[in-house]
């Protein structure tokens, strides 16, 4: 490998922006568009071909959003300890290319039969899920590295148009396969192949953009088999402390344990990484709720019953990616600056919601009567009087009380009054008995698809202030032999954000309402906790330390240089004076 020097001419324009990050981005944004447009059709494809139900849909997509979120370790392992970054992304993308091939095969019908197609889908999941995930901390640490250690403000920039081109991958992908898949007909039915097909294609254009740009590359070699010397050395550390600690004056960190064994240098890096990892530990229930977009919330939305709310789930669904790159620049260039302007001013959110039934009474009877629902009294003067509409709690009301001015008293049976309805109970007399007669106005989630947007906008503003200033925490924390850990170490919040929601969906029997108030309660708590956490937290510049390891290790070694040859000058003279 030939060592590295910076030329004008590799940089872009002049800019301290390096040549080869055009070589990463556009990577990044191929691959994205391959992975996102495959995962934007994967609930419609479980539920309409393979013909999964729901909750089985939902547990597999998220089984599969896991683990192409814990596969990201053993690229960190295999990039930092072993081949490199350079080298681990490109085998793994084969694997990937490989992964896309098998998927669309087996969503041809004619390929066997339905055993074979659910063999050859989850198989090529499988295959998906080592490639992107063991490319994932590889890719974004790489495009860090092409960076000199002087230009942080280019390198943080870096991760915002690195996620820009995510995001534009993504749109595009989430436009195009949905209507090849739709409007494409082949088979006698819906093109899945085709729609899988081209995101493969997409794939192999990745890889060979990324093999274009070899001779511009800034590689970092592997450093050895580093997570497993952090394992080796935390373990030592407890087993010494387990072993010792009653014995031995107390350290000032149980990492300081391994003293014995280790050097000063690595257990203070592992302590970094460690310190960052605990931050860590509440993020999932962010990626928790927001994966959730490609299933529960698609769901949500094909169940809208009026006929004009499915030829938009494209559009919605494409949002998220449509909002990225609006919002990035806006961010980058107006709030963030705006807010370090604020700072150490406090910024108050409120976020107010309420679940809407709306109900009111038709009165036909010749005298006034009163209706007790729930905690709200509805009066009605007689002819024809109509009352307000009120709010009521969801629930079934089969023991309503109405009083008569004569002090008759009834009981009505109202059923079952369901989120998002608006009711109108009109009040007439059979048999000596008041009864209900109830007209759905608006029926229960008989709601646009449009109301989806709001949501939308809010979590796509949560996930740009929270997953790019992630990245870039993650690359500037970590020591310079663990920026693929730490990357790895971030992205596997994604994988047990899924796994809260894989739990939830098959072993809590949830409502949907309940599911969404739970993780948006839990996430309310965590939102606190993680607060408090990141208040008391204190940022480390790894450059600076390894500076200072450098001129320690260059005062050690002339210190042992000197004391060389101060014991060389003794034994000389006590030679002398022997001989004398």
């Amino acid at each position: 490998m030939r060592p590295w020097t910076y030329d004008d001419d590799d940089k872009i324009f002049g800019t301290n922006y390096p040549v080869s990050i055009c070589f990463i981005v556009v990577n990044e944004f191929c691959e994205r568009f391959s992975y996102y447009g495959m995962k934007a059709l994967l609930t419609l494809y479980f539920l309409t071909y393979l013909k999964w139900d729901k909750d089985l849909s939902t547990a597999v997509y998220h089984a599969f959003s896991g683990l192409c979120y814990f596969t990201p370790i053993l690229g960190a392992f295999i990039a930092d300890s072993w081949l490199g970054k350079y080298k681990t992304i490109i085998y793994l993308s084969i694997v990937y290319v490989i992964g896309h091939v098998v998927k669309s095969v087996g969503a041809i019908p004619t390929v066997g039969s339905t055993e074979l197609h659910i063999a050859l889908s989850m198989s090529g999941l499988i295959l998906i899920a080592l490639g992107t995930g063991g490319i994932k901390p590889c890719v974004a640490a790489f495009g860090g590295d092409q960076f000199d250690e002087e230009h942080t403000t280019e390198r943080q920039k870096f991760f915002s148009i690195f996620y820009m081109s995510i995001n534009a991958g993504s749109f595009l992908s989430t436009i195009i396969t949905p209507i090849l898949r739709g409007d494409v007909k082949c088979f006698g039915g819906d093109c899945y192949a085709l729609a899988f097909g081209v995101p493969a294609a997409l794939m192999v254009v990745a890889l060979v953009v990324f093999i274009a740009g070899s001779s511009l590359y800034k590689r970092t070699p592997p450093q050895g088999n580093v997570l497993w010397e952090v394992c080796n050395c935390i373990g030592f550390a407890l087993k010494n402390r387990w072993n010792k600690s009653k014995h031995d004056p107390p350290k000032k960190h149980w990492l300081d344990w391994a003293e014995e064994k280790y050097s000063m240098r690595l257990i203070q890096e592992i302590k970094m990484v460690l310190r960052v990892l605990v931050l860590y530990i509440p993020l999932p229930m962010f990626w928790a709720l927001f994966d959730q977009q490609g299933s529960r919330w698609t769901l949500q939305a094909t169940r809208m019953n009026l006929a004009f709310v499915r030829p938009y789930l494209r559009e919605v669904m494409m949002l998220n990616a449509l909002l990225i790159l609006v919002f990035v620049p806006i961010f980058d260039l107006i709030i963030y600056p705006l807010v370090r302007l604020c700072q150490p001013g406090i910024m108050r959110f409120a976020h107010e919601f309420s679940w809407f039934i709306f109900n009111r009474f038709l009165n036909t009877q010749p005298e006034a009567l009163n209706v007790t629902v729930g905690d709200n009294n509805f009066y009605m003067s007689s002819g024809y009087n109509v009352t307000h509409n009120k709010t009521v709690q969801r629930g079934e009301y089969t023991d309503v009380t109405c009083i008569s001015n004569s002090g008759k008293t009834s009981k009505l049976n109202l059923g079952l009054l369901d989120f998002g309805a608006c009711y109108t109970v009109i009040l007439t007399e059979e048999a000596g008995k008041i009864v209900p007669h109830k007209i759905e106005d608006v029926k229960a989630n008989n709601v646009h698809i449009a109301y989806q947007i709001p949501q939308y906008i809010l979590i796509t503003a949560g996930e740009v202030m929270f997953s790019i200033t992630g990245l870039e925490f993650s690359y500037s924390q970590a020591p310079a032999n663990m920026k693929s850990v730490l990357q790895a170490g971030w992205l596997l919040t994604v994988a047990f954000g899924n796994v809260i929601v894989l739990i939830v969906a098959e072993g809590a029997g949830l409502e949907q309402w309940i599911e969404f108030l739970l993780f948006a309660c839990l996430l309310l708590g965590v939102c606190i906790i993680f607060s408090v956490m990141a208040h008391f937290y204190t940022y480390v510049d790894p450059e600076e330390m390894e500076k200072l390891y450098l001129e320690n290790s260059v005062r050690e070694e002339d210190d042992s240089d000197f004391k060389k040859k101060n014991n060389e000058i003794e034994l000389n003279k006590t030679g002398k004076s022997t001989k004398m």
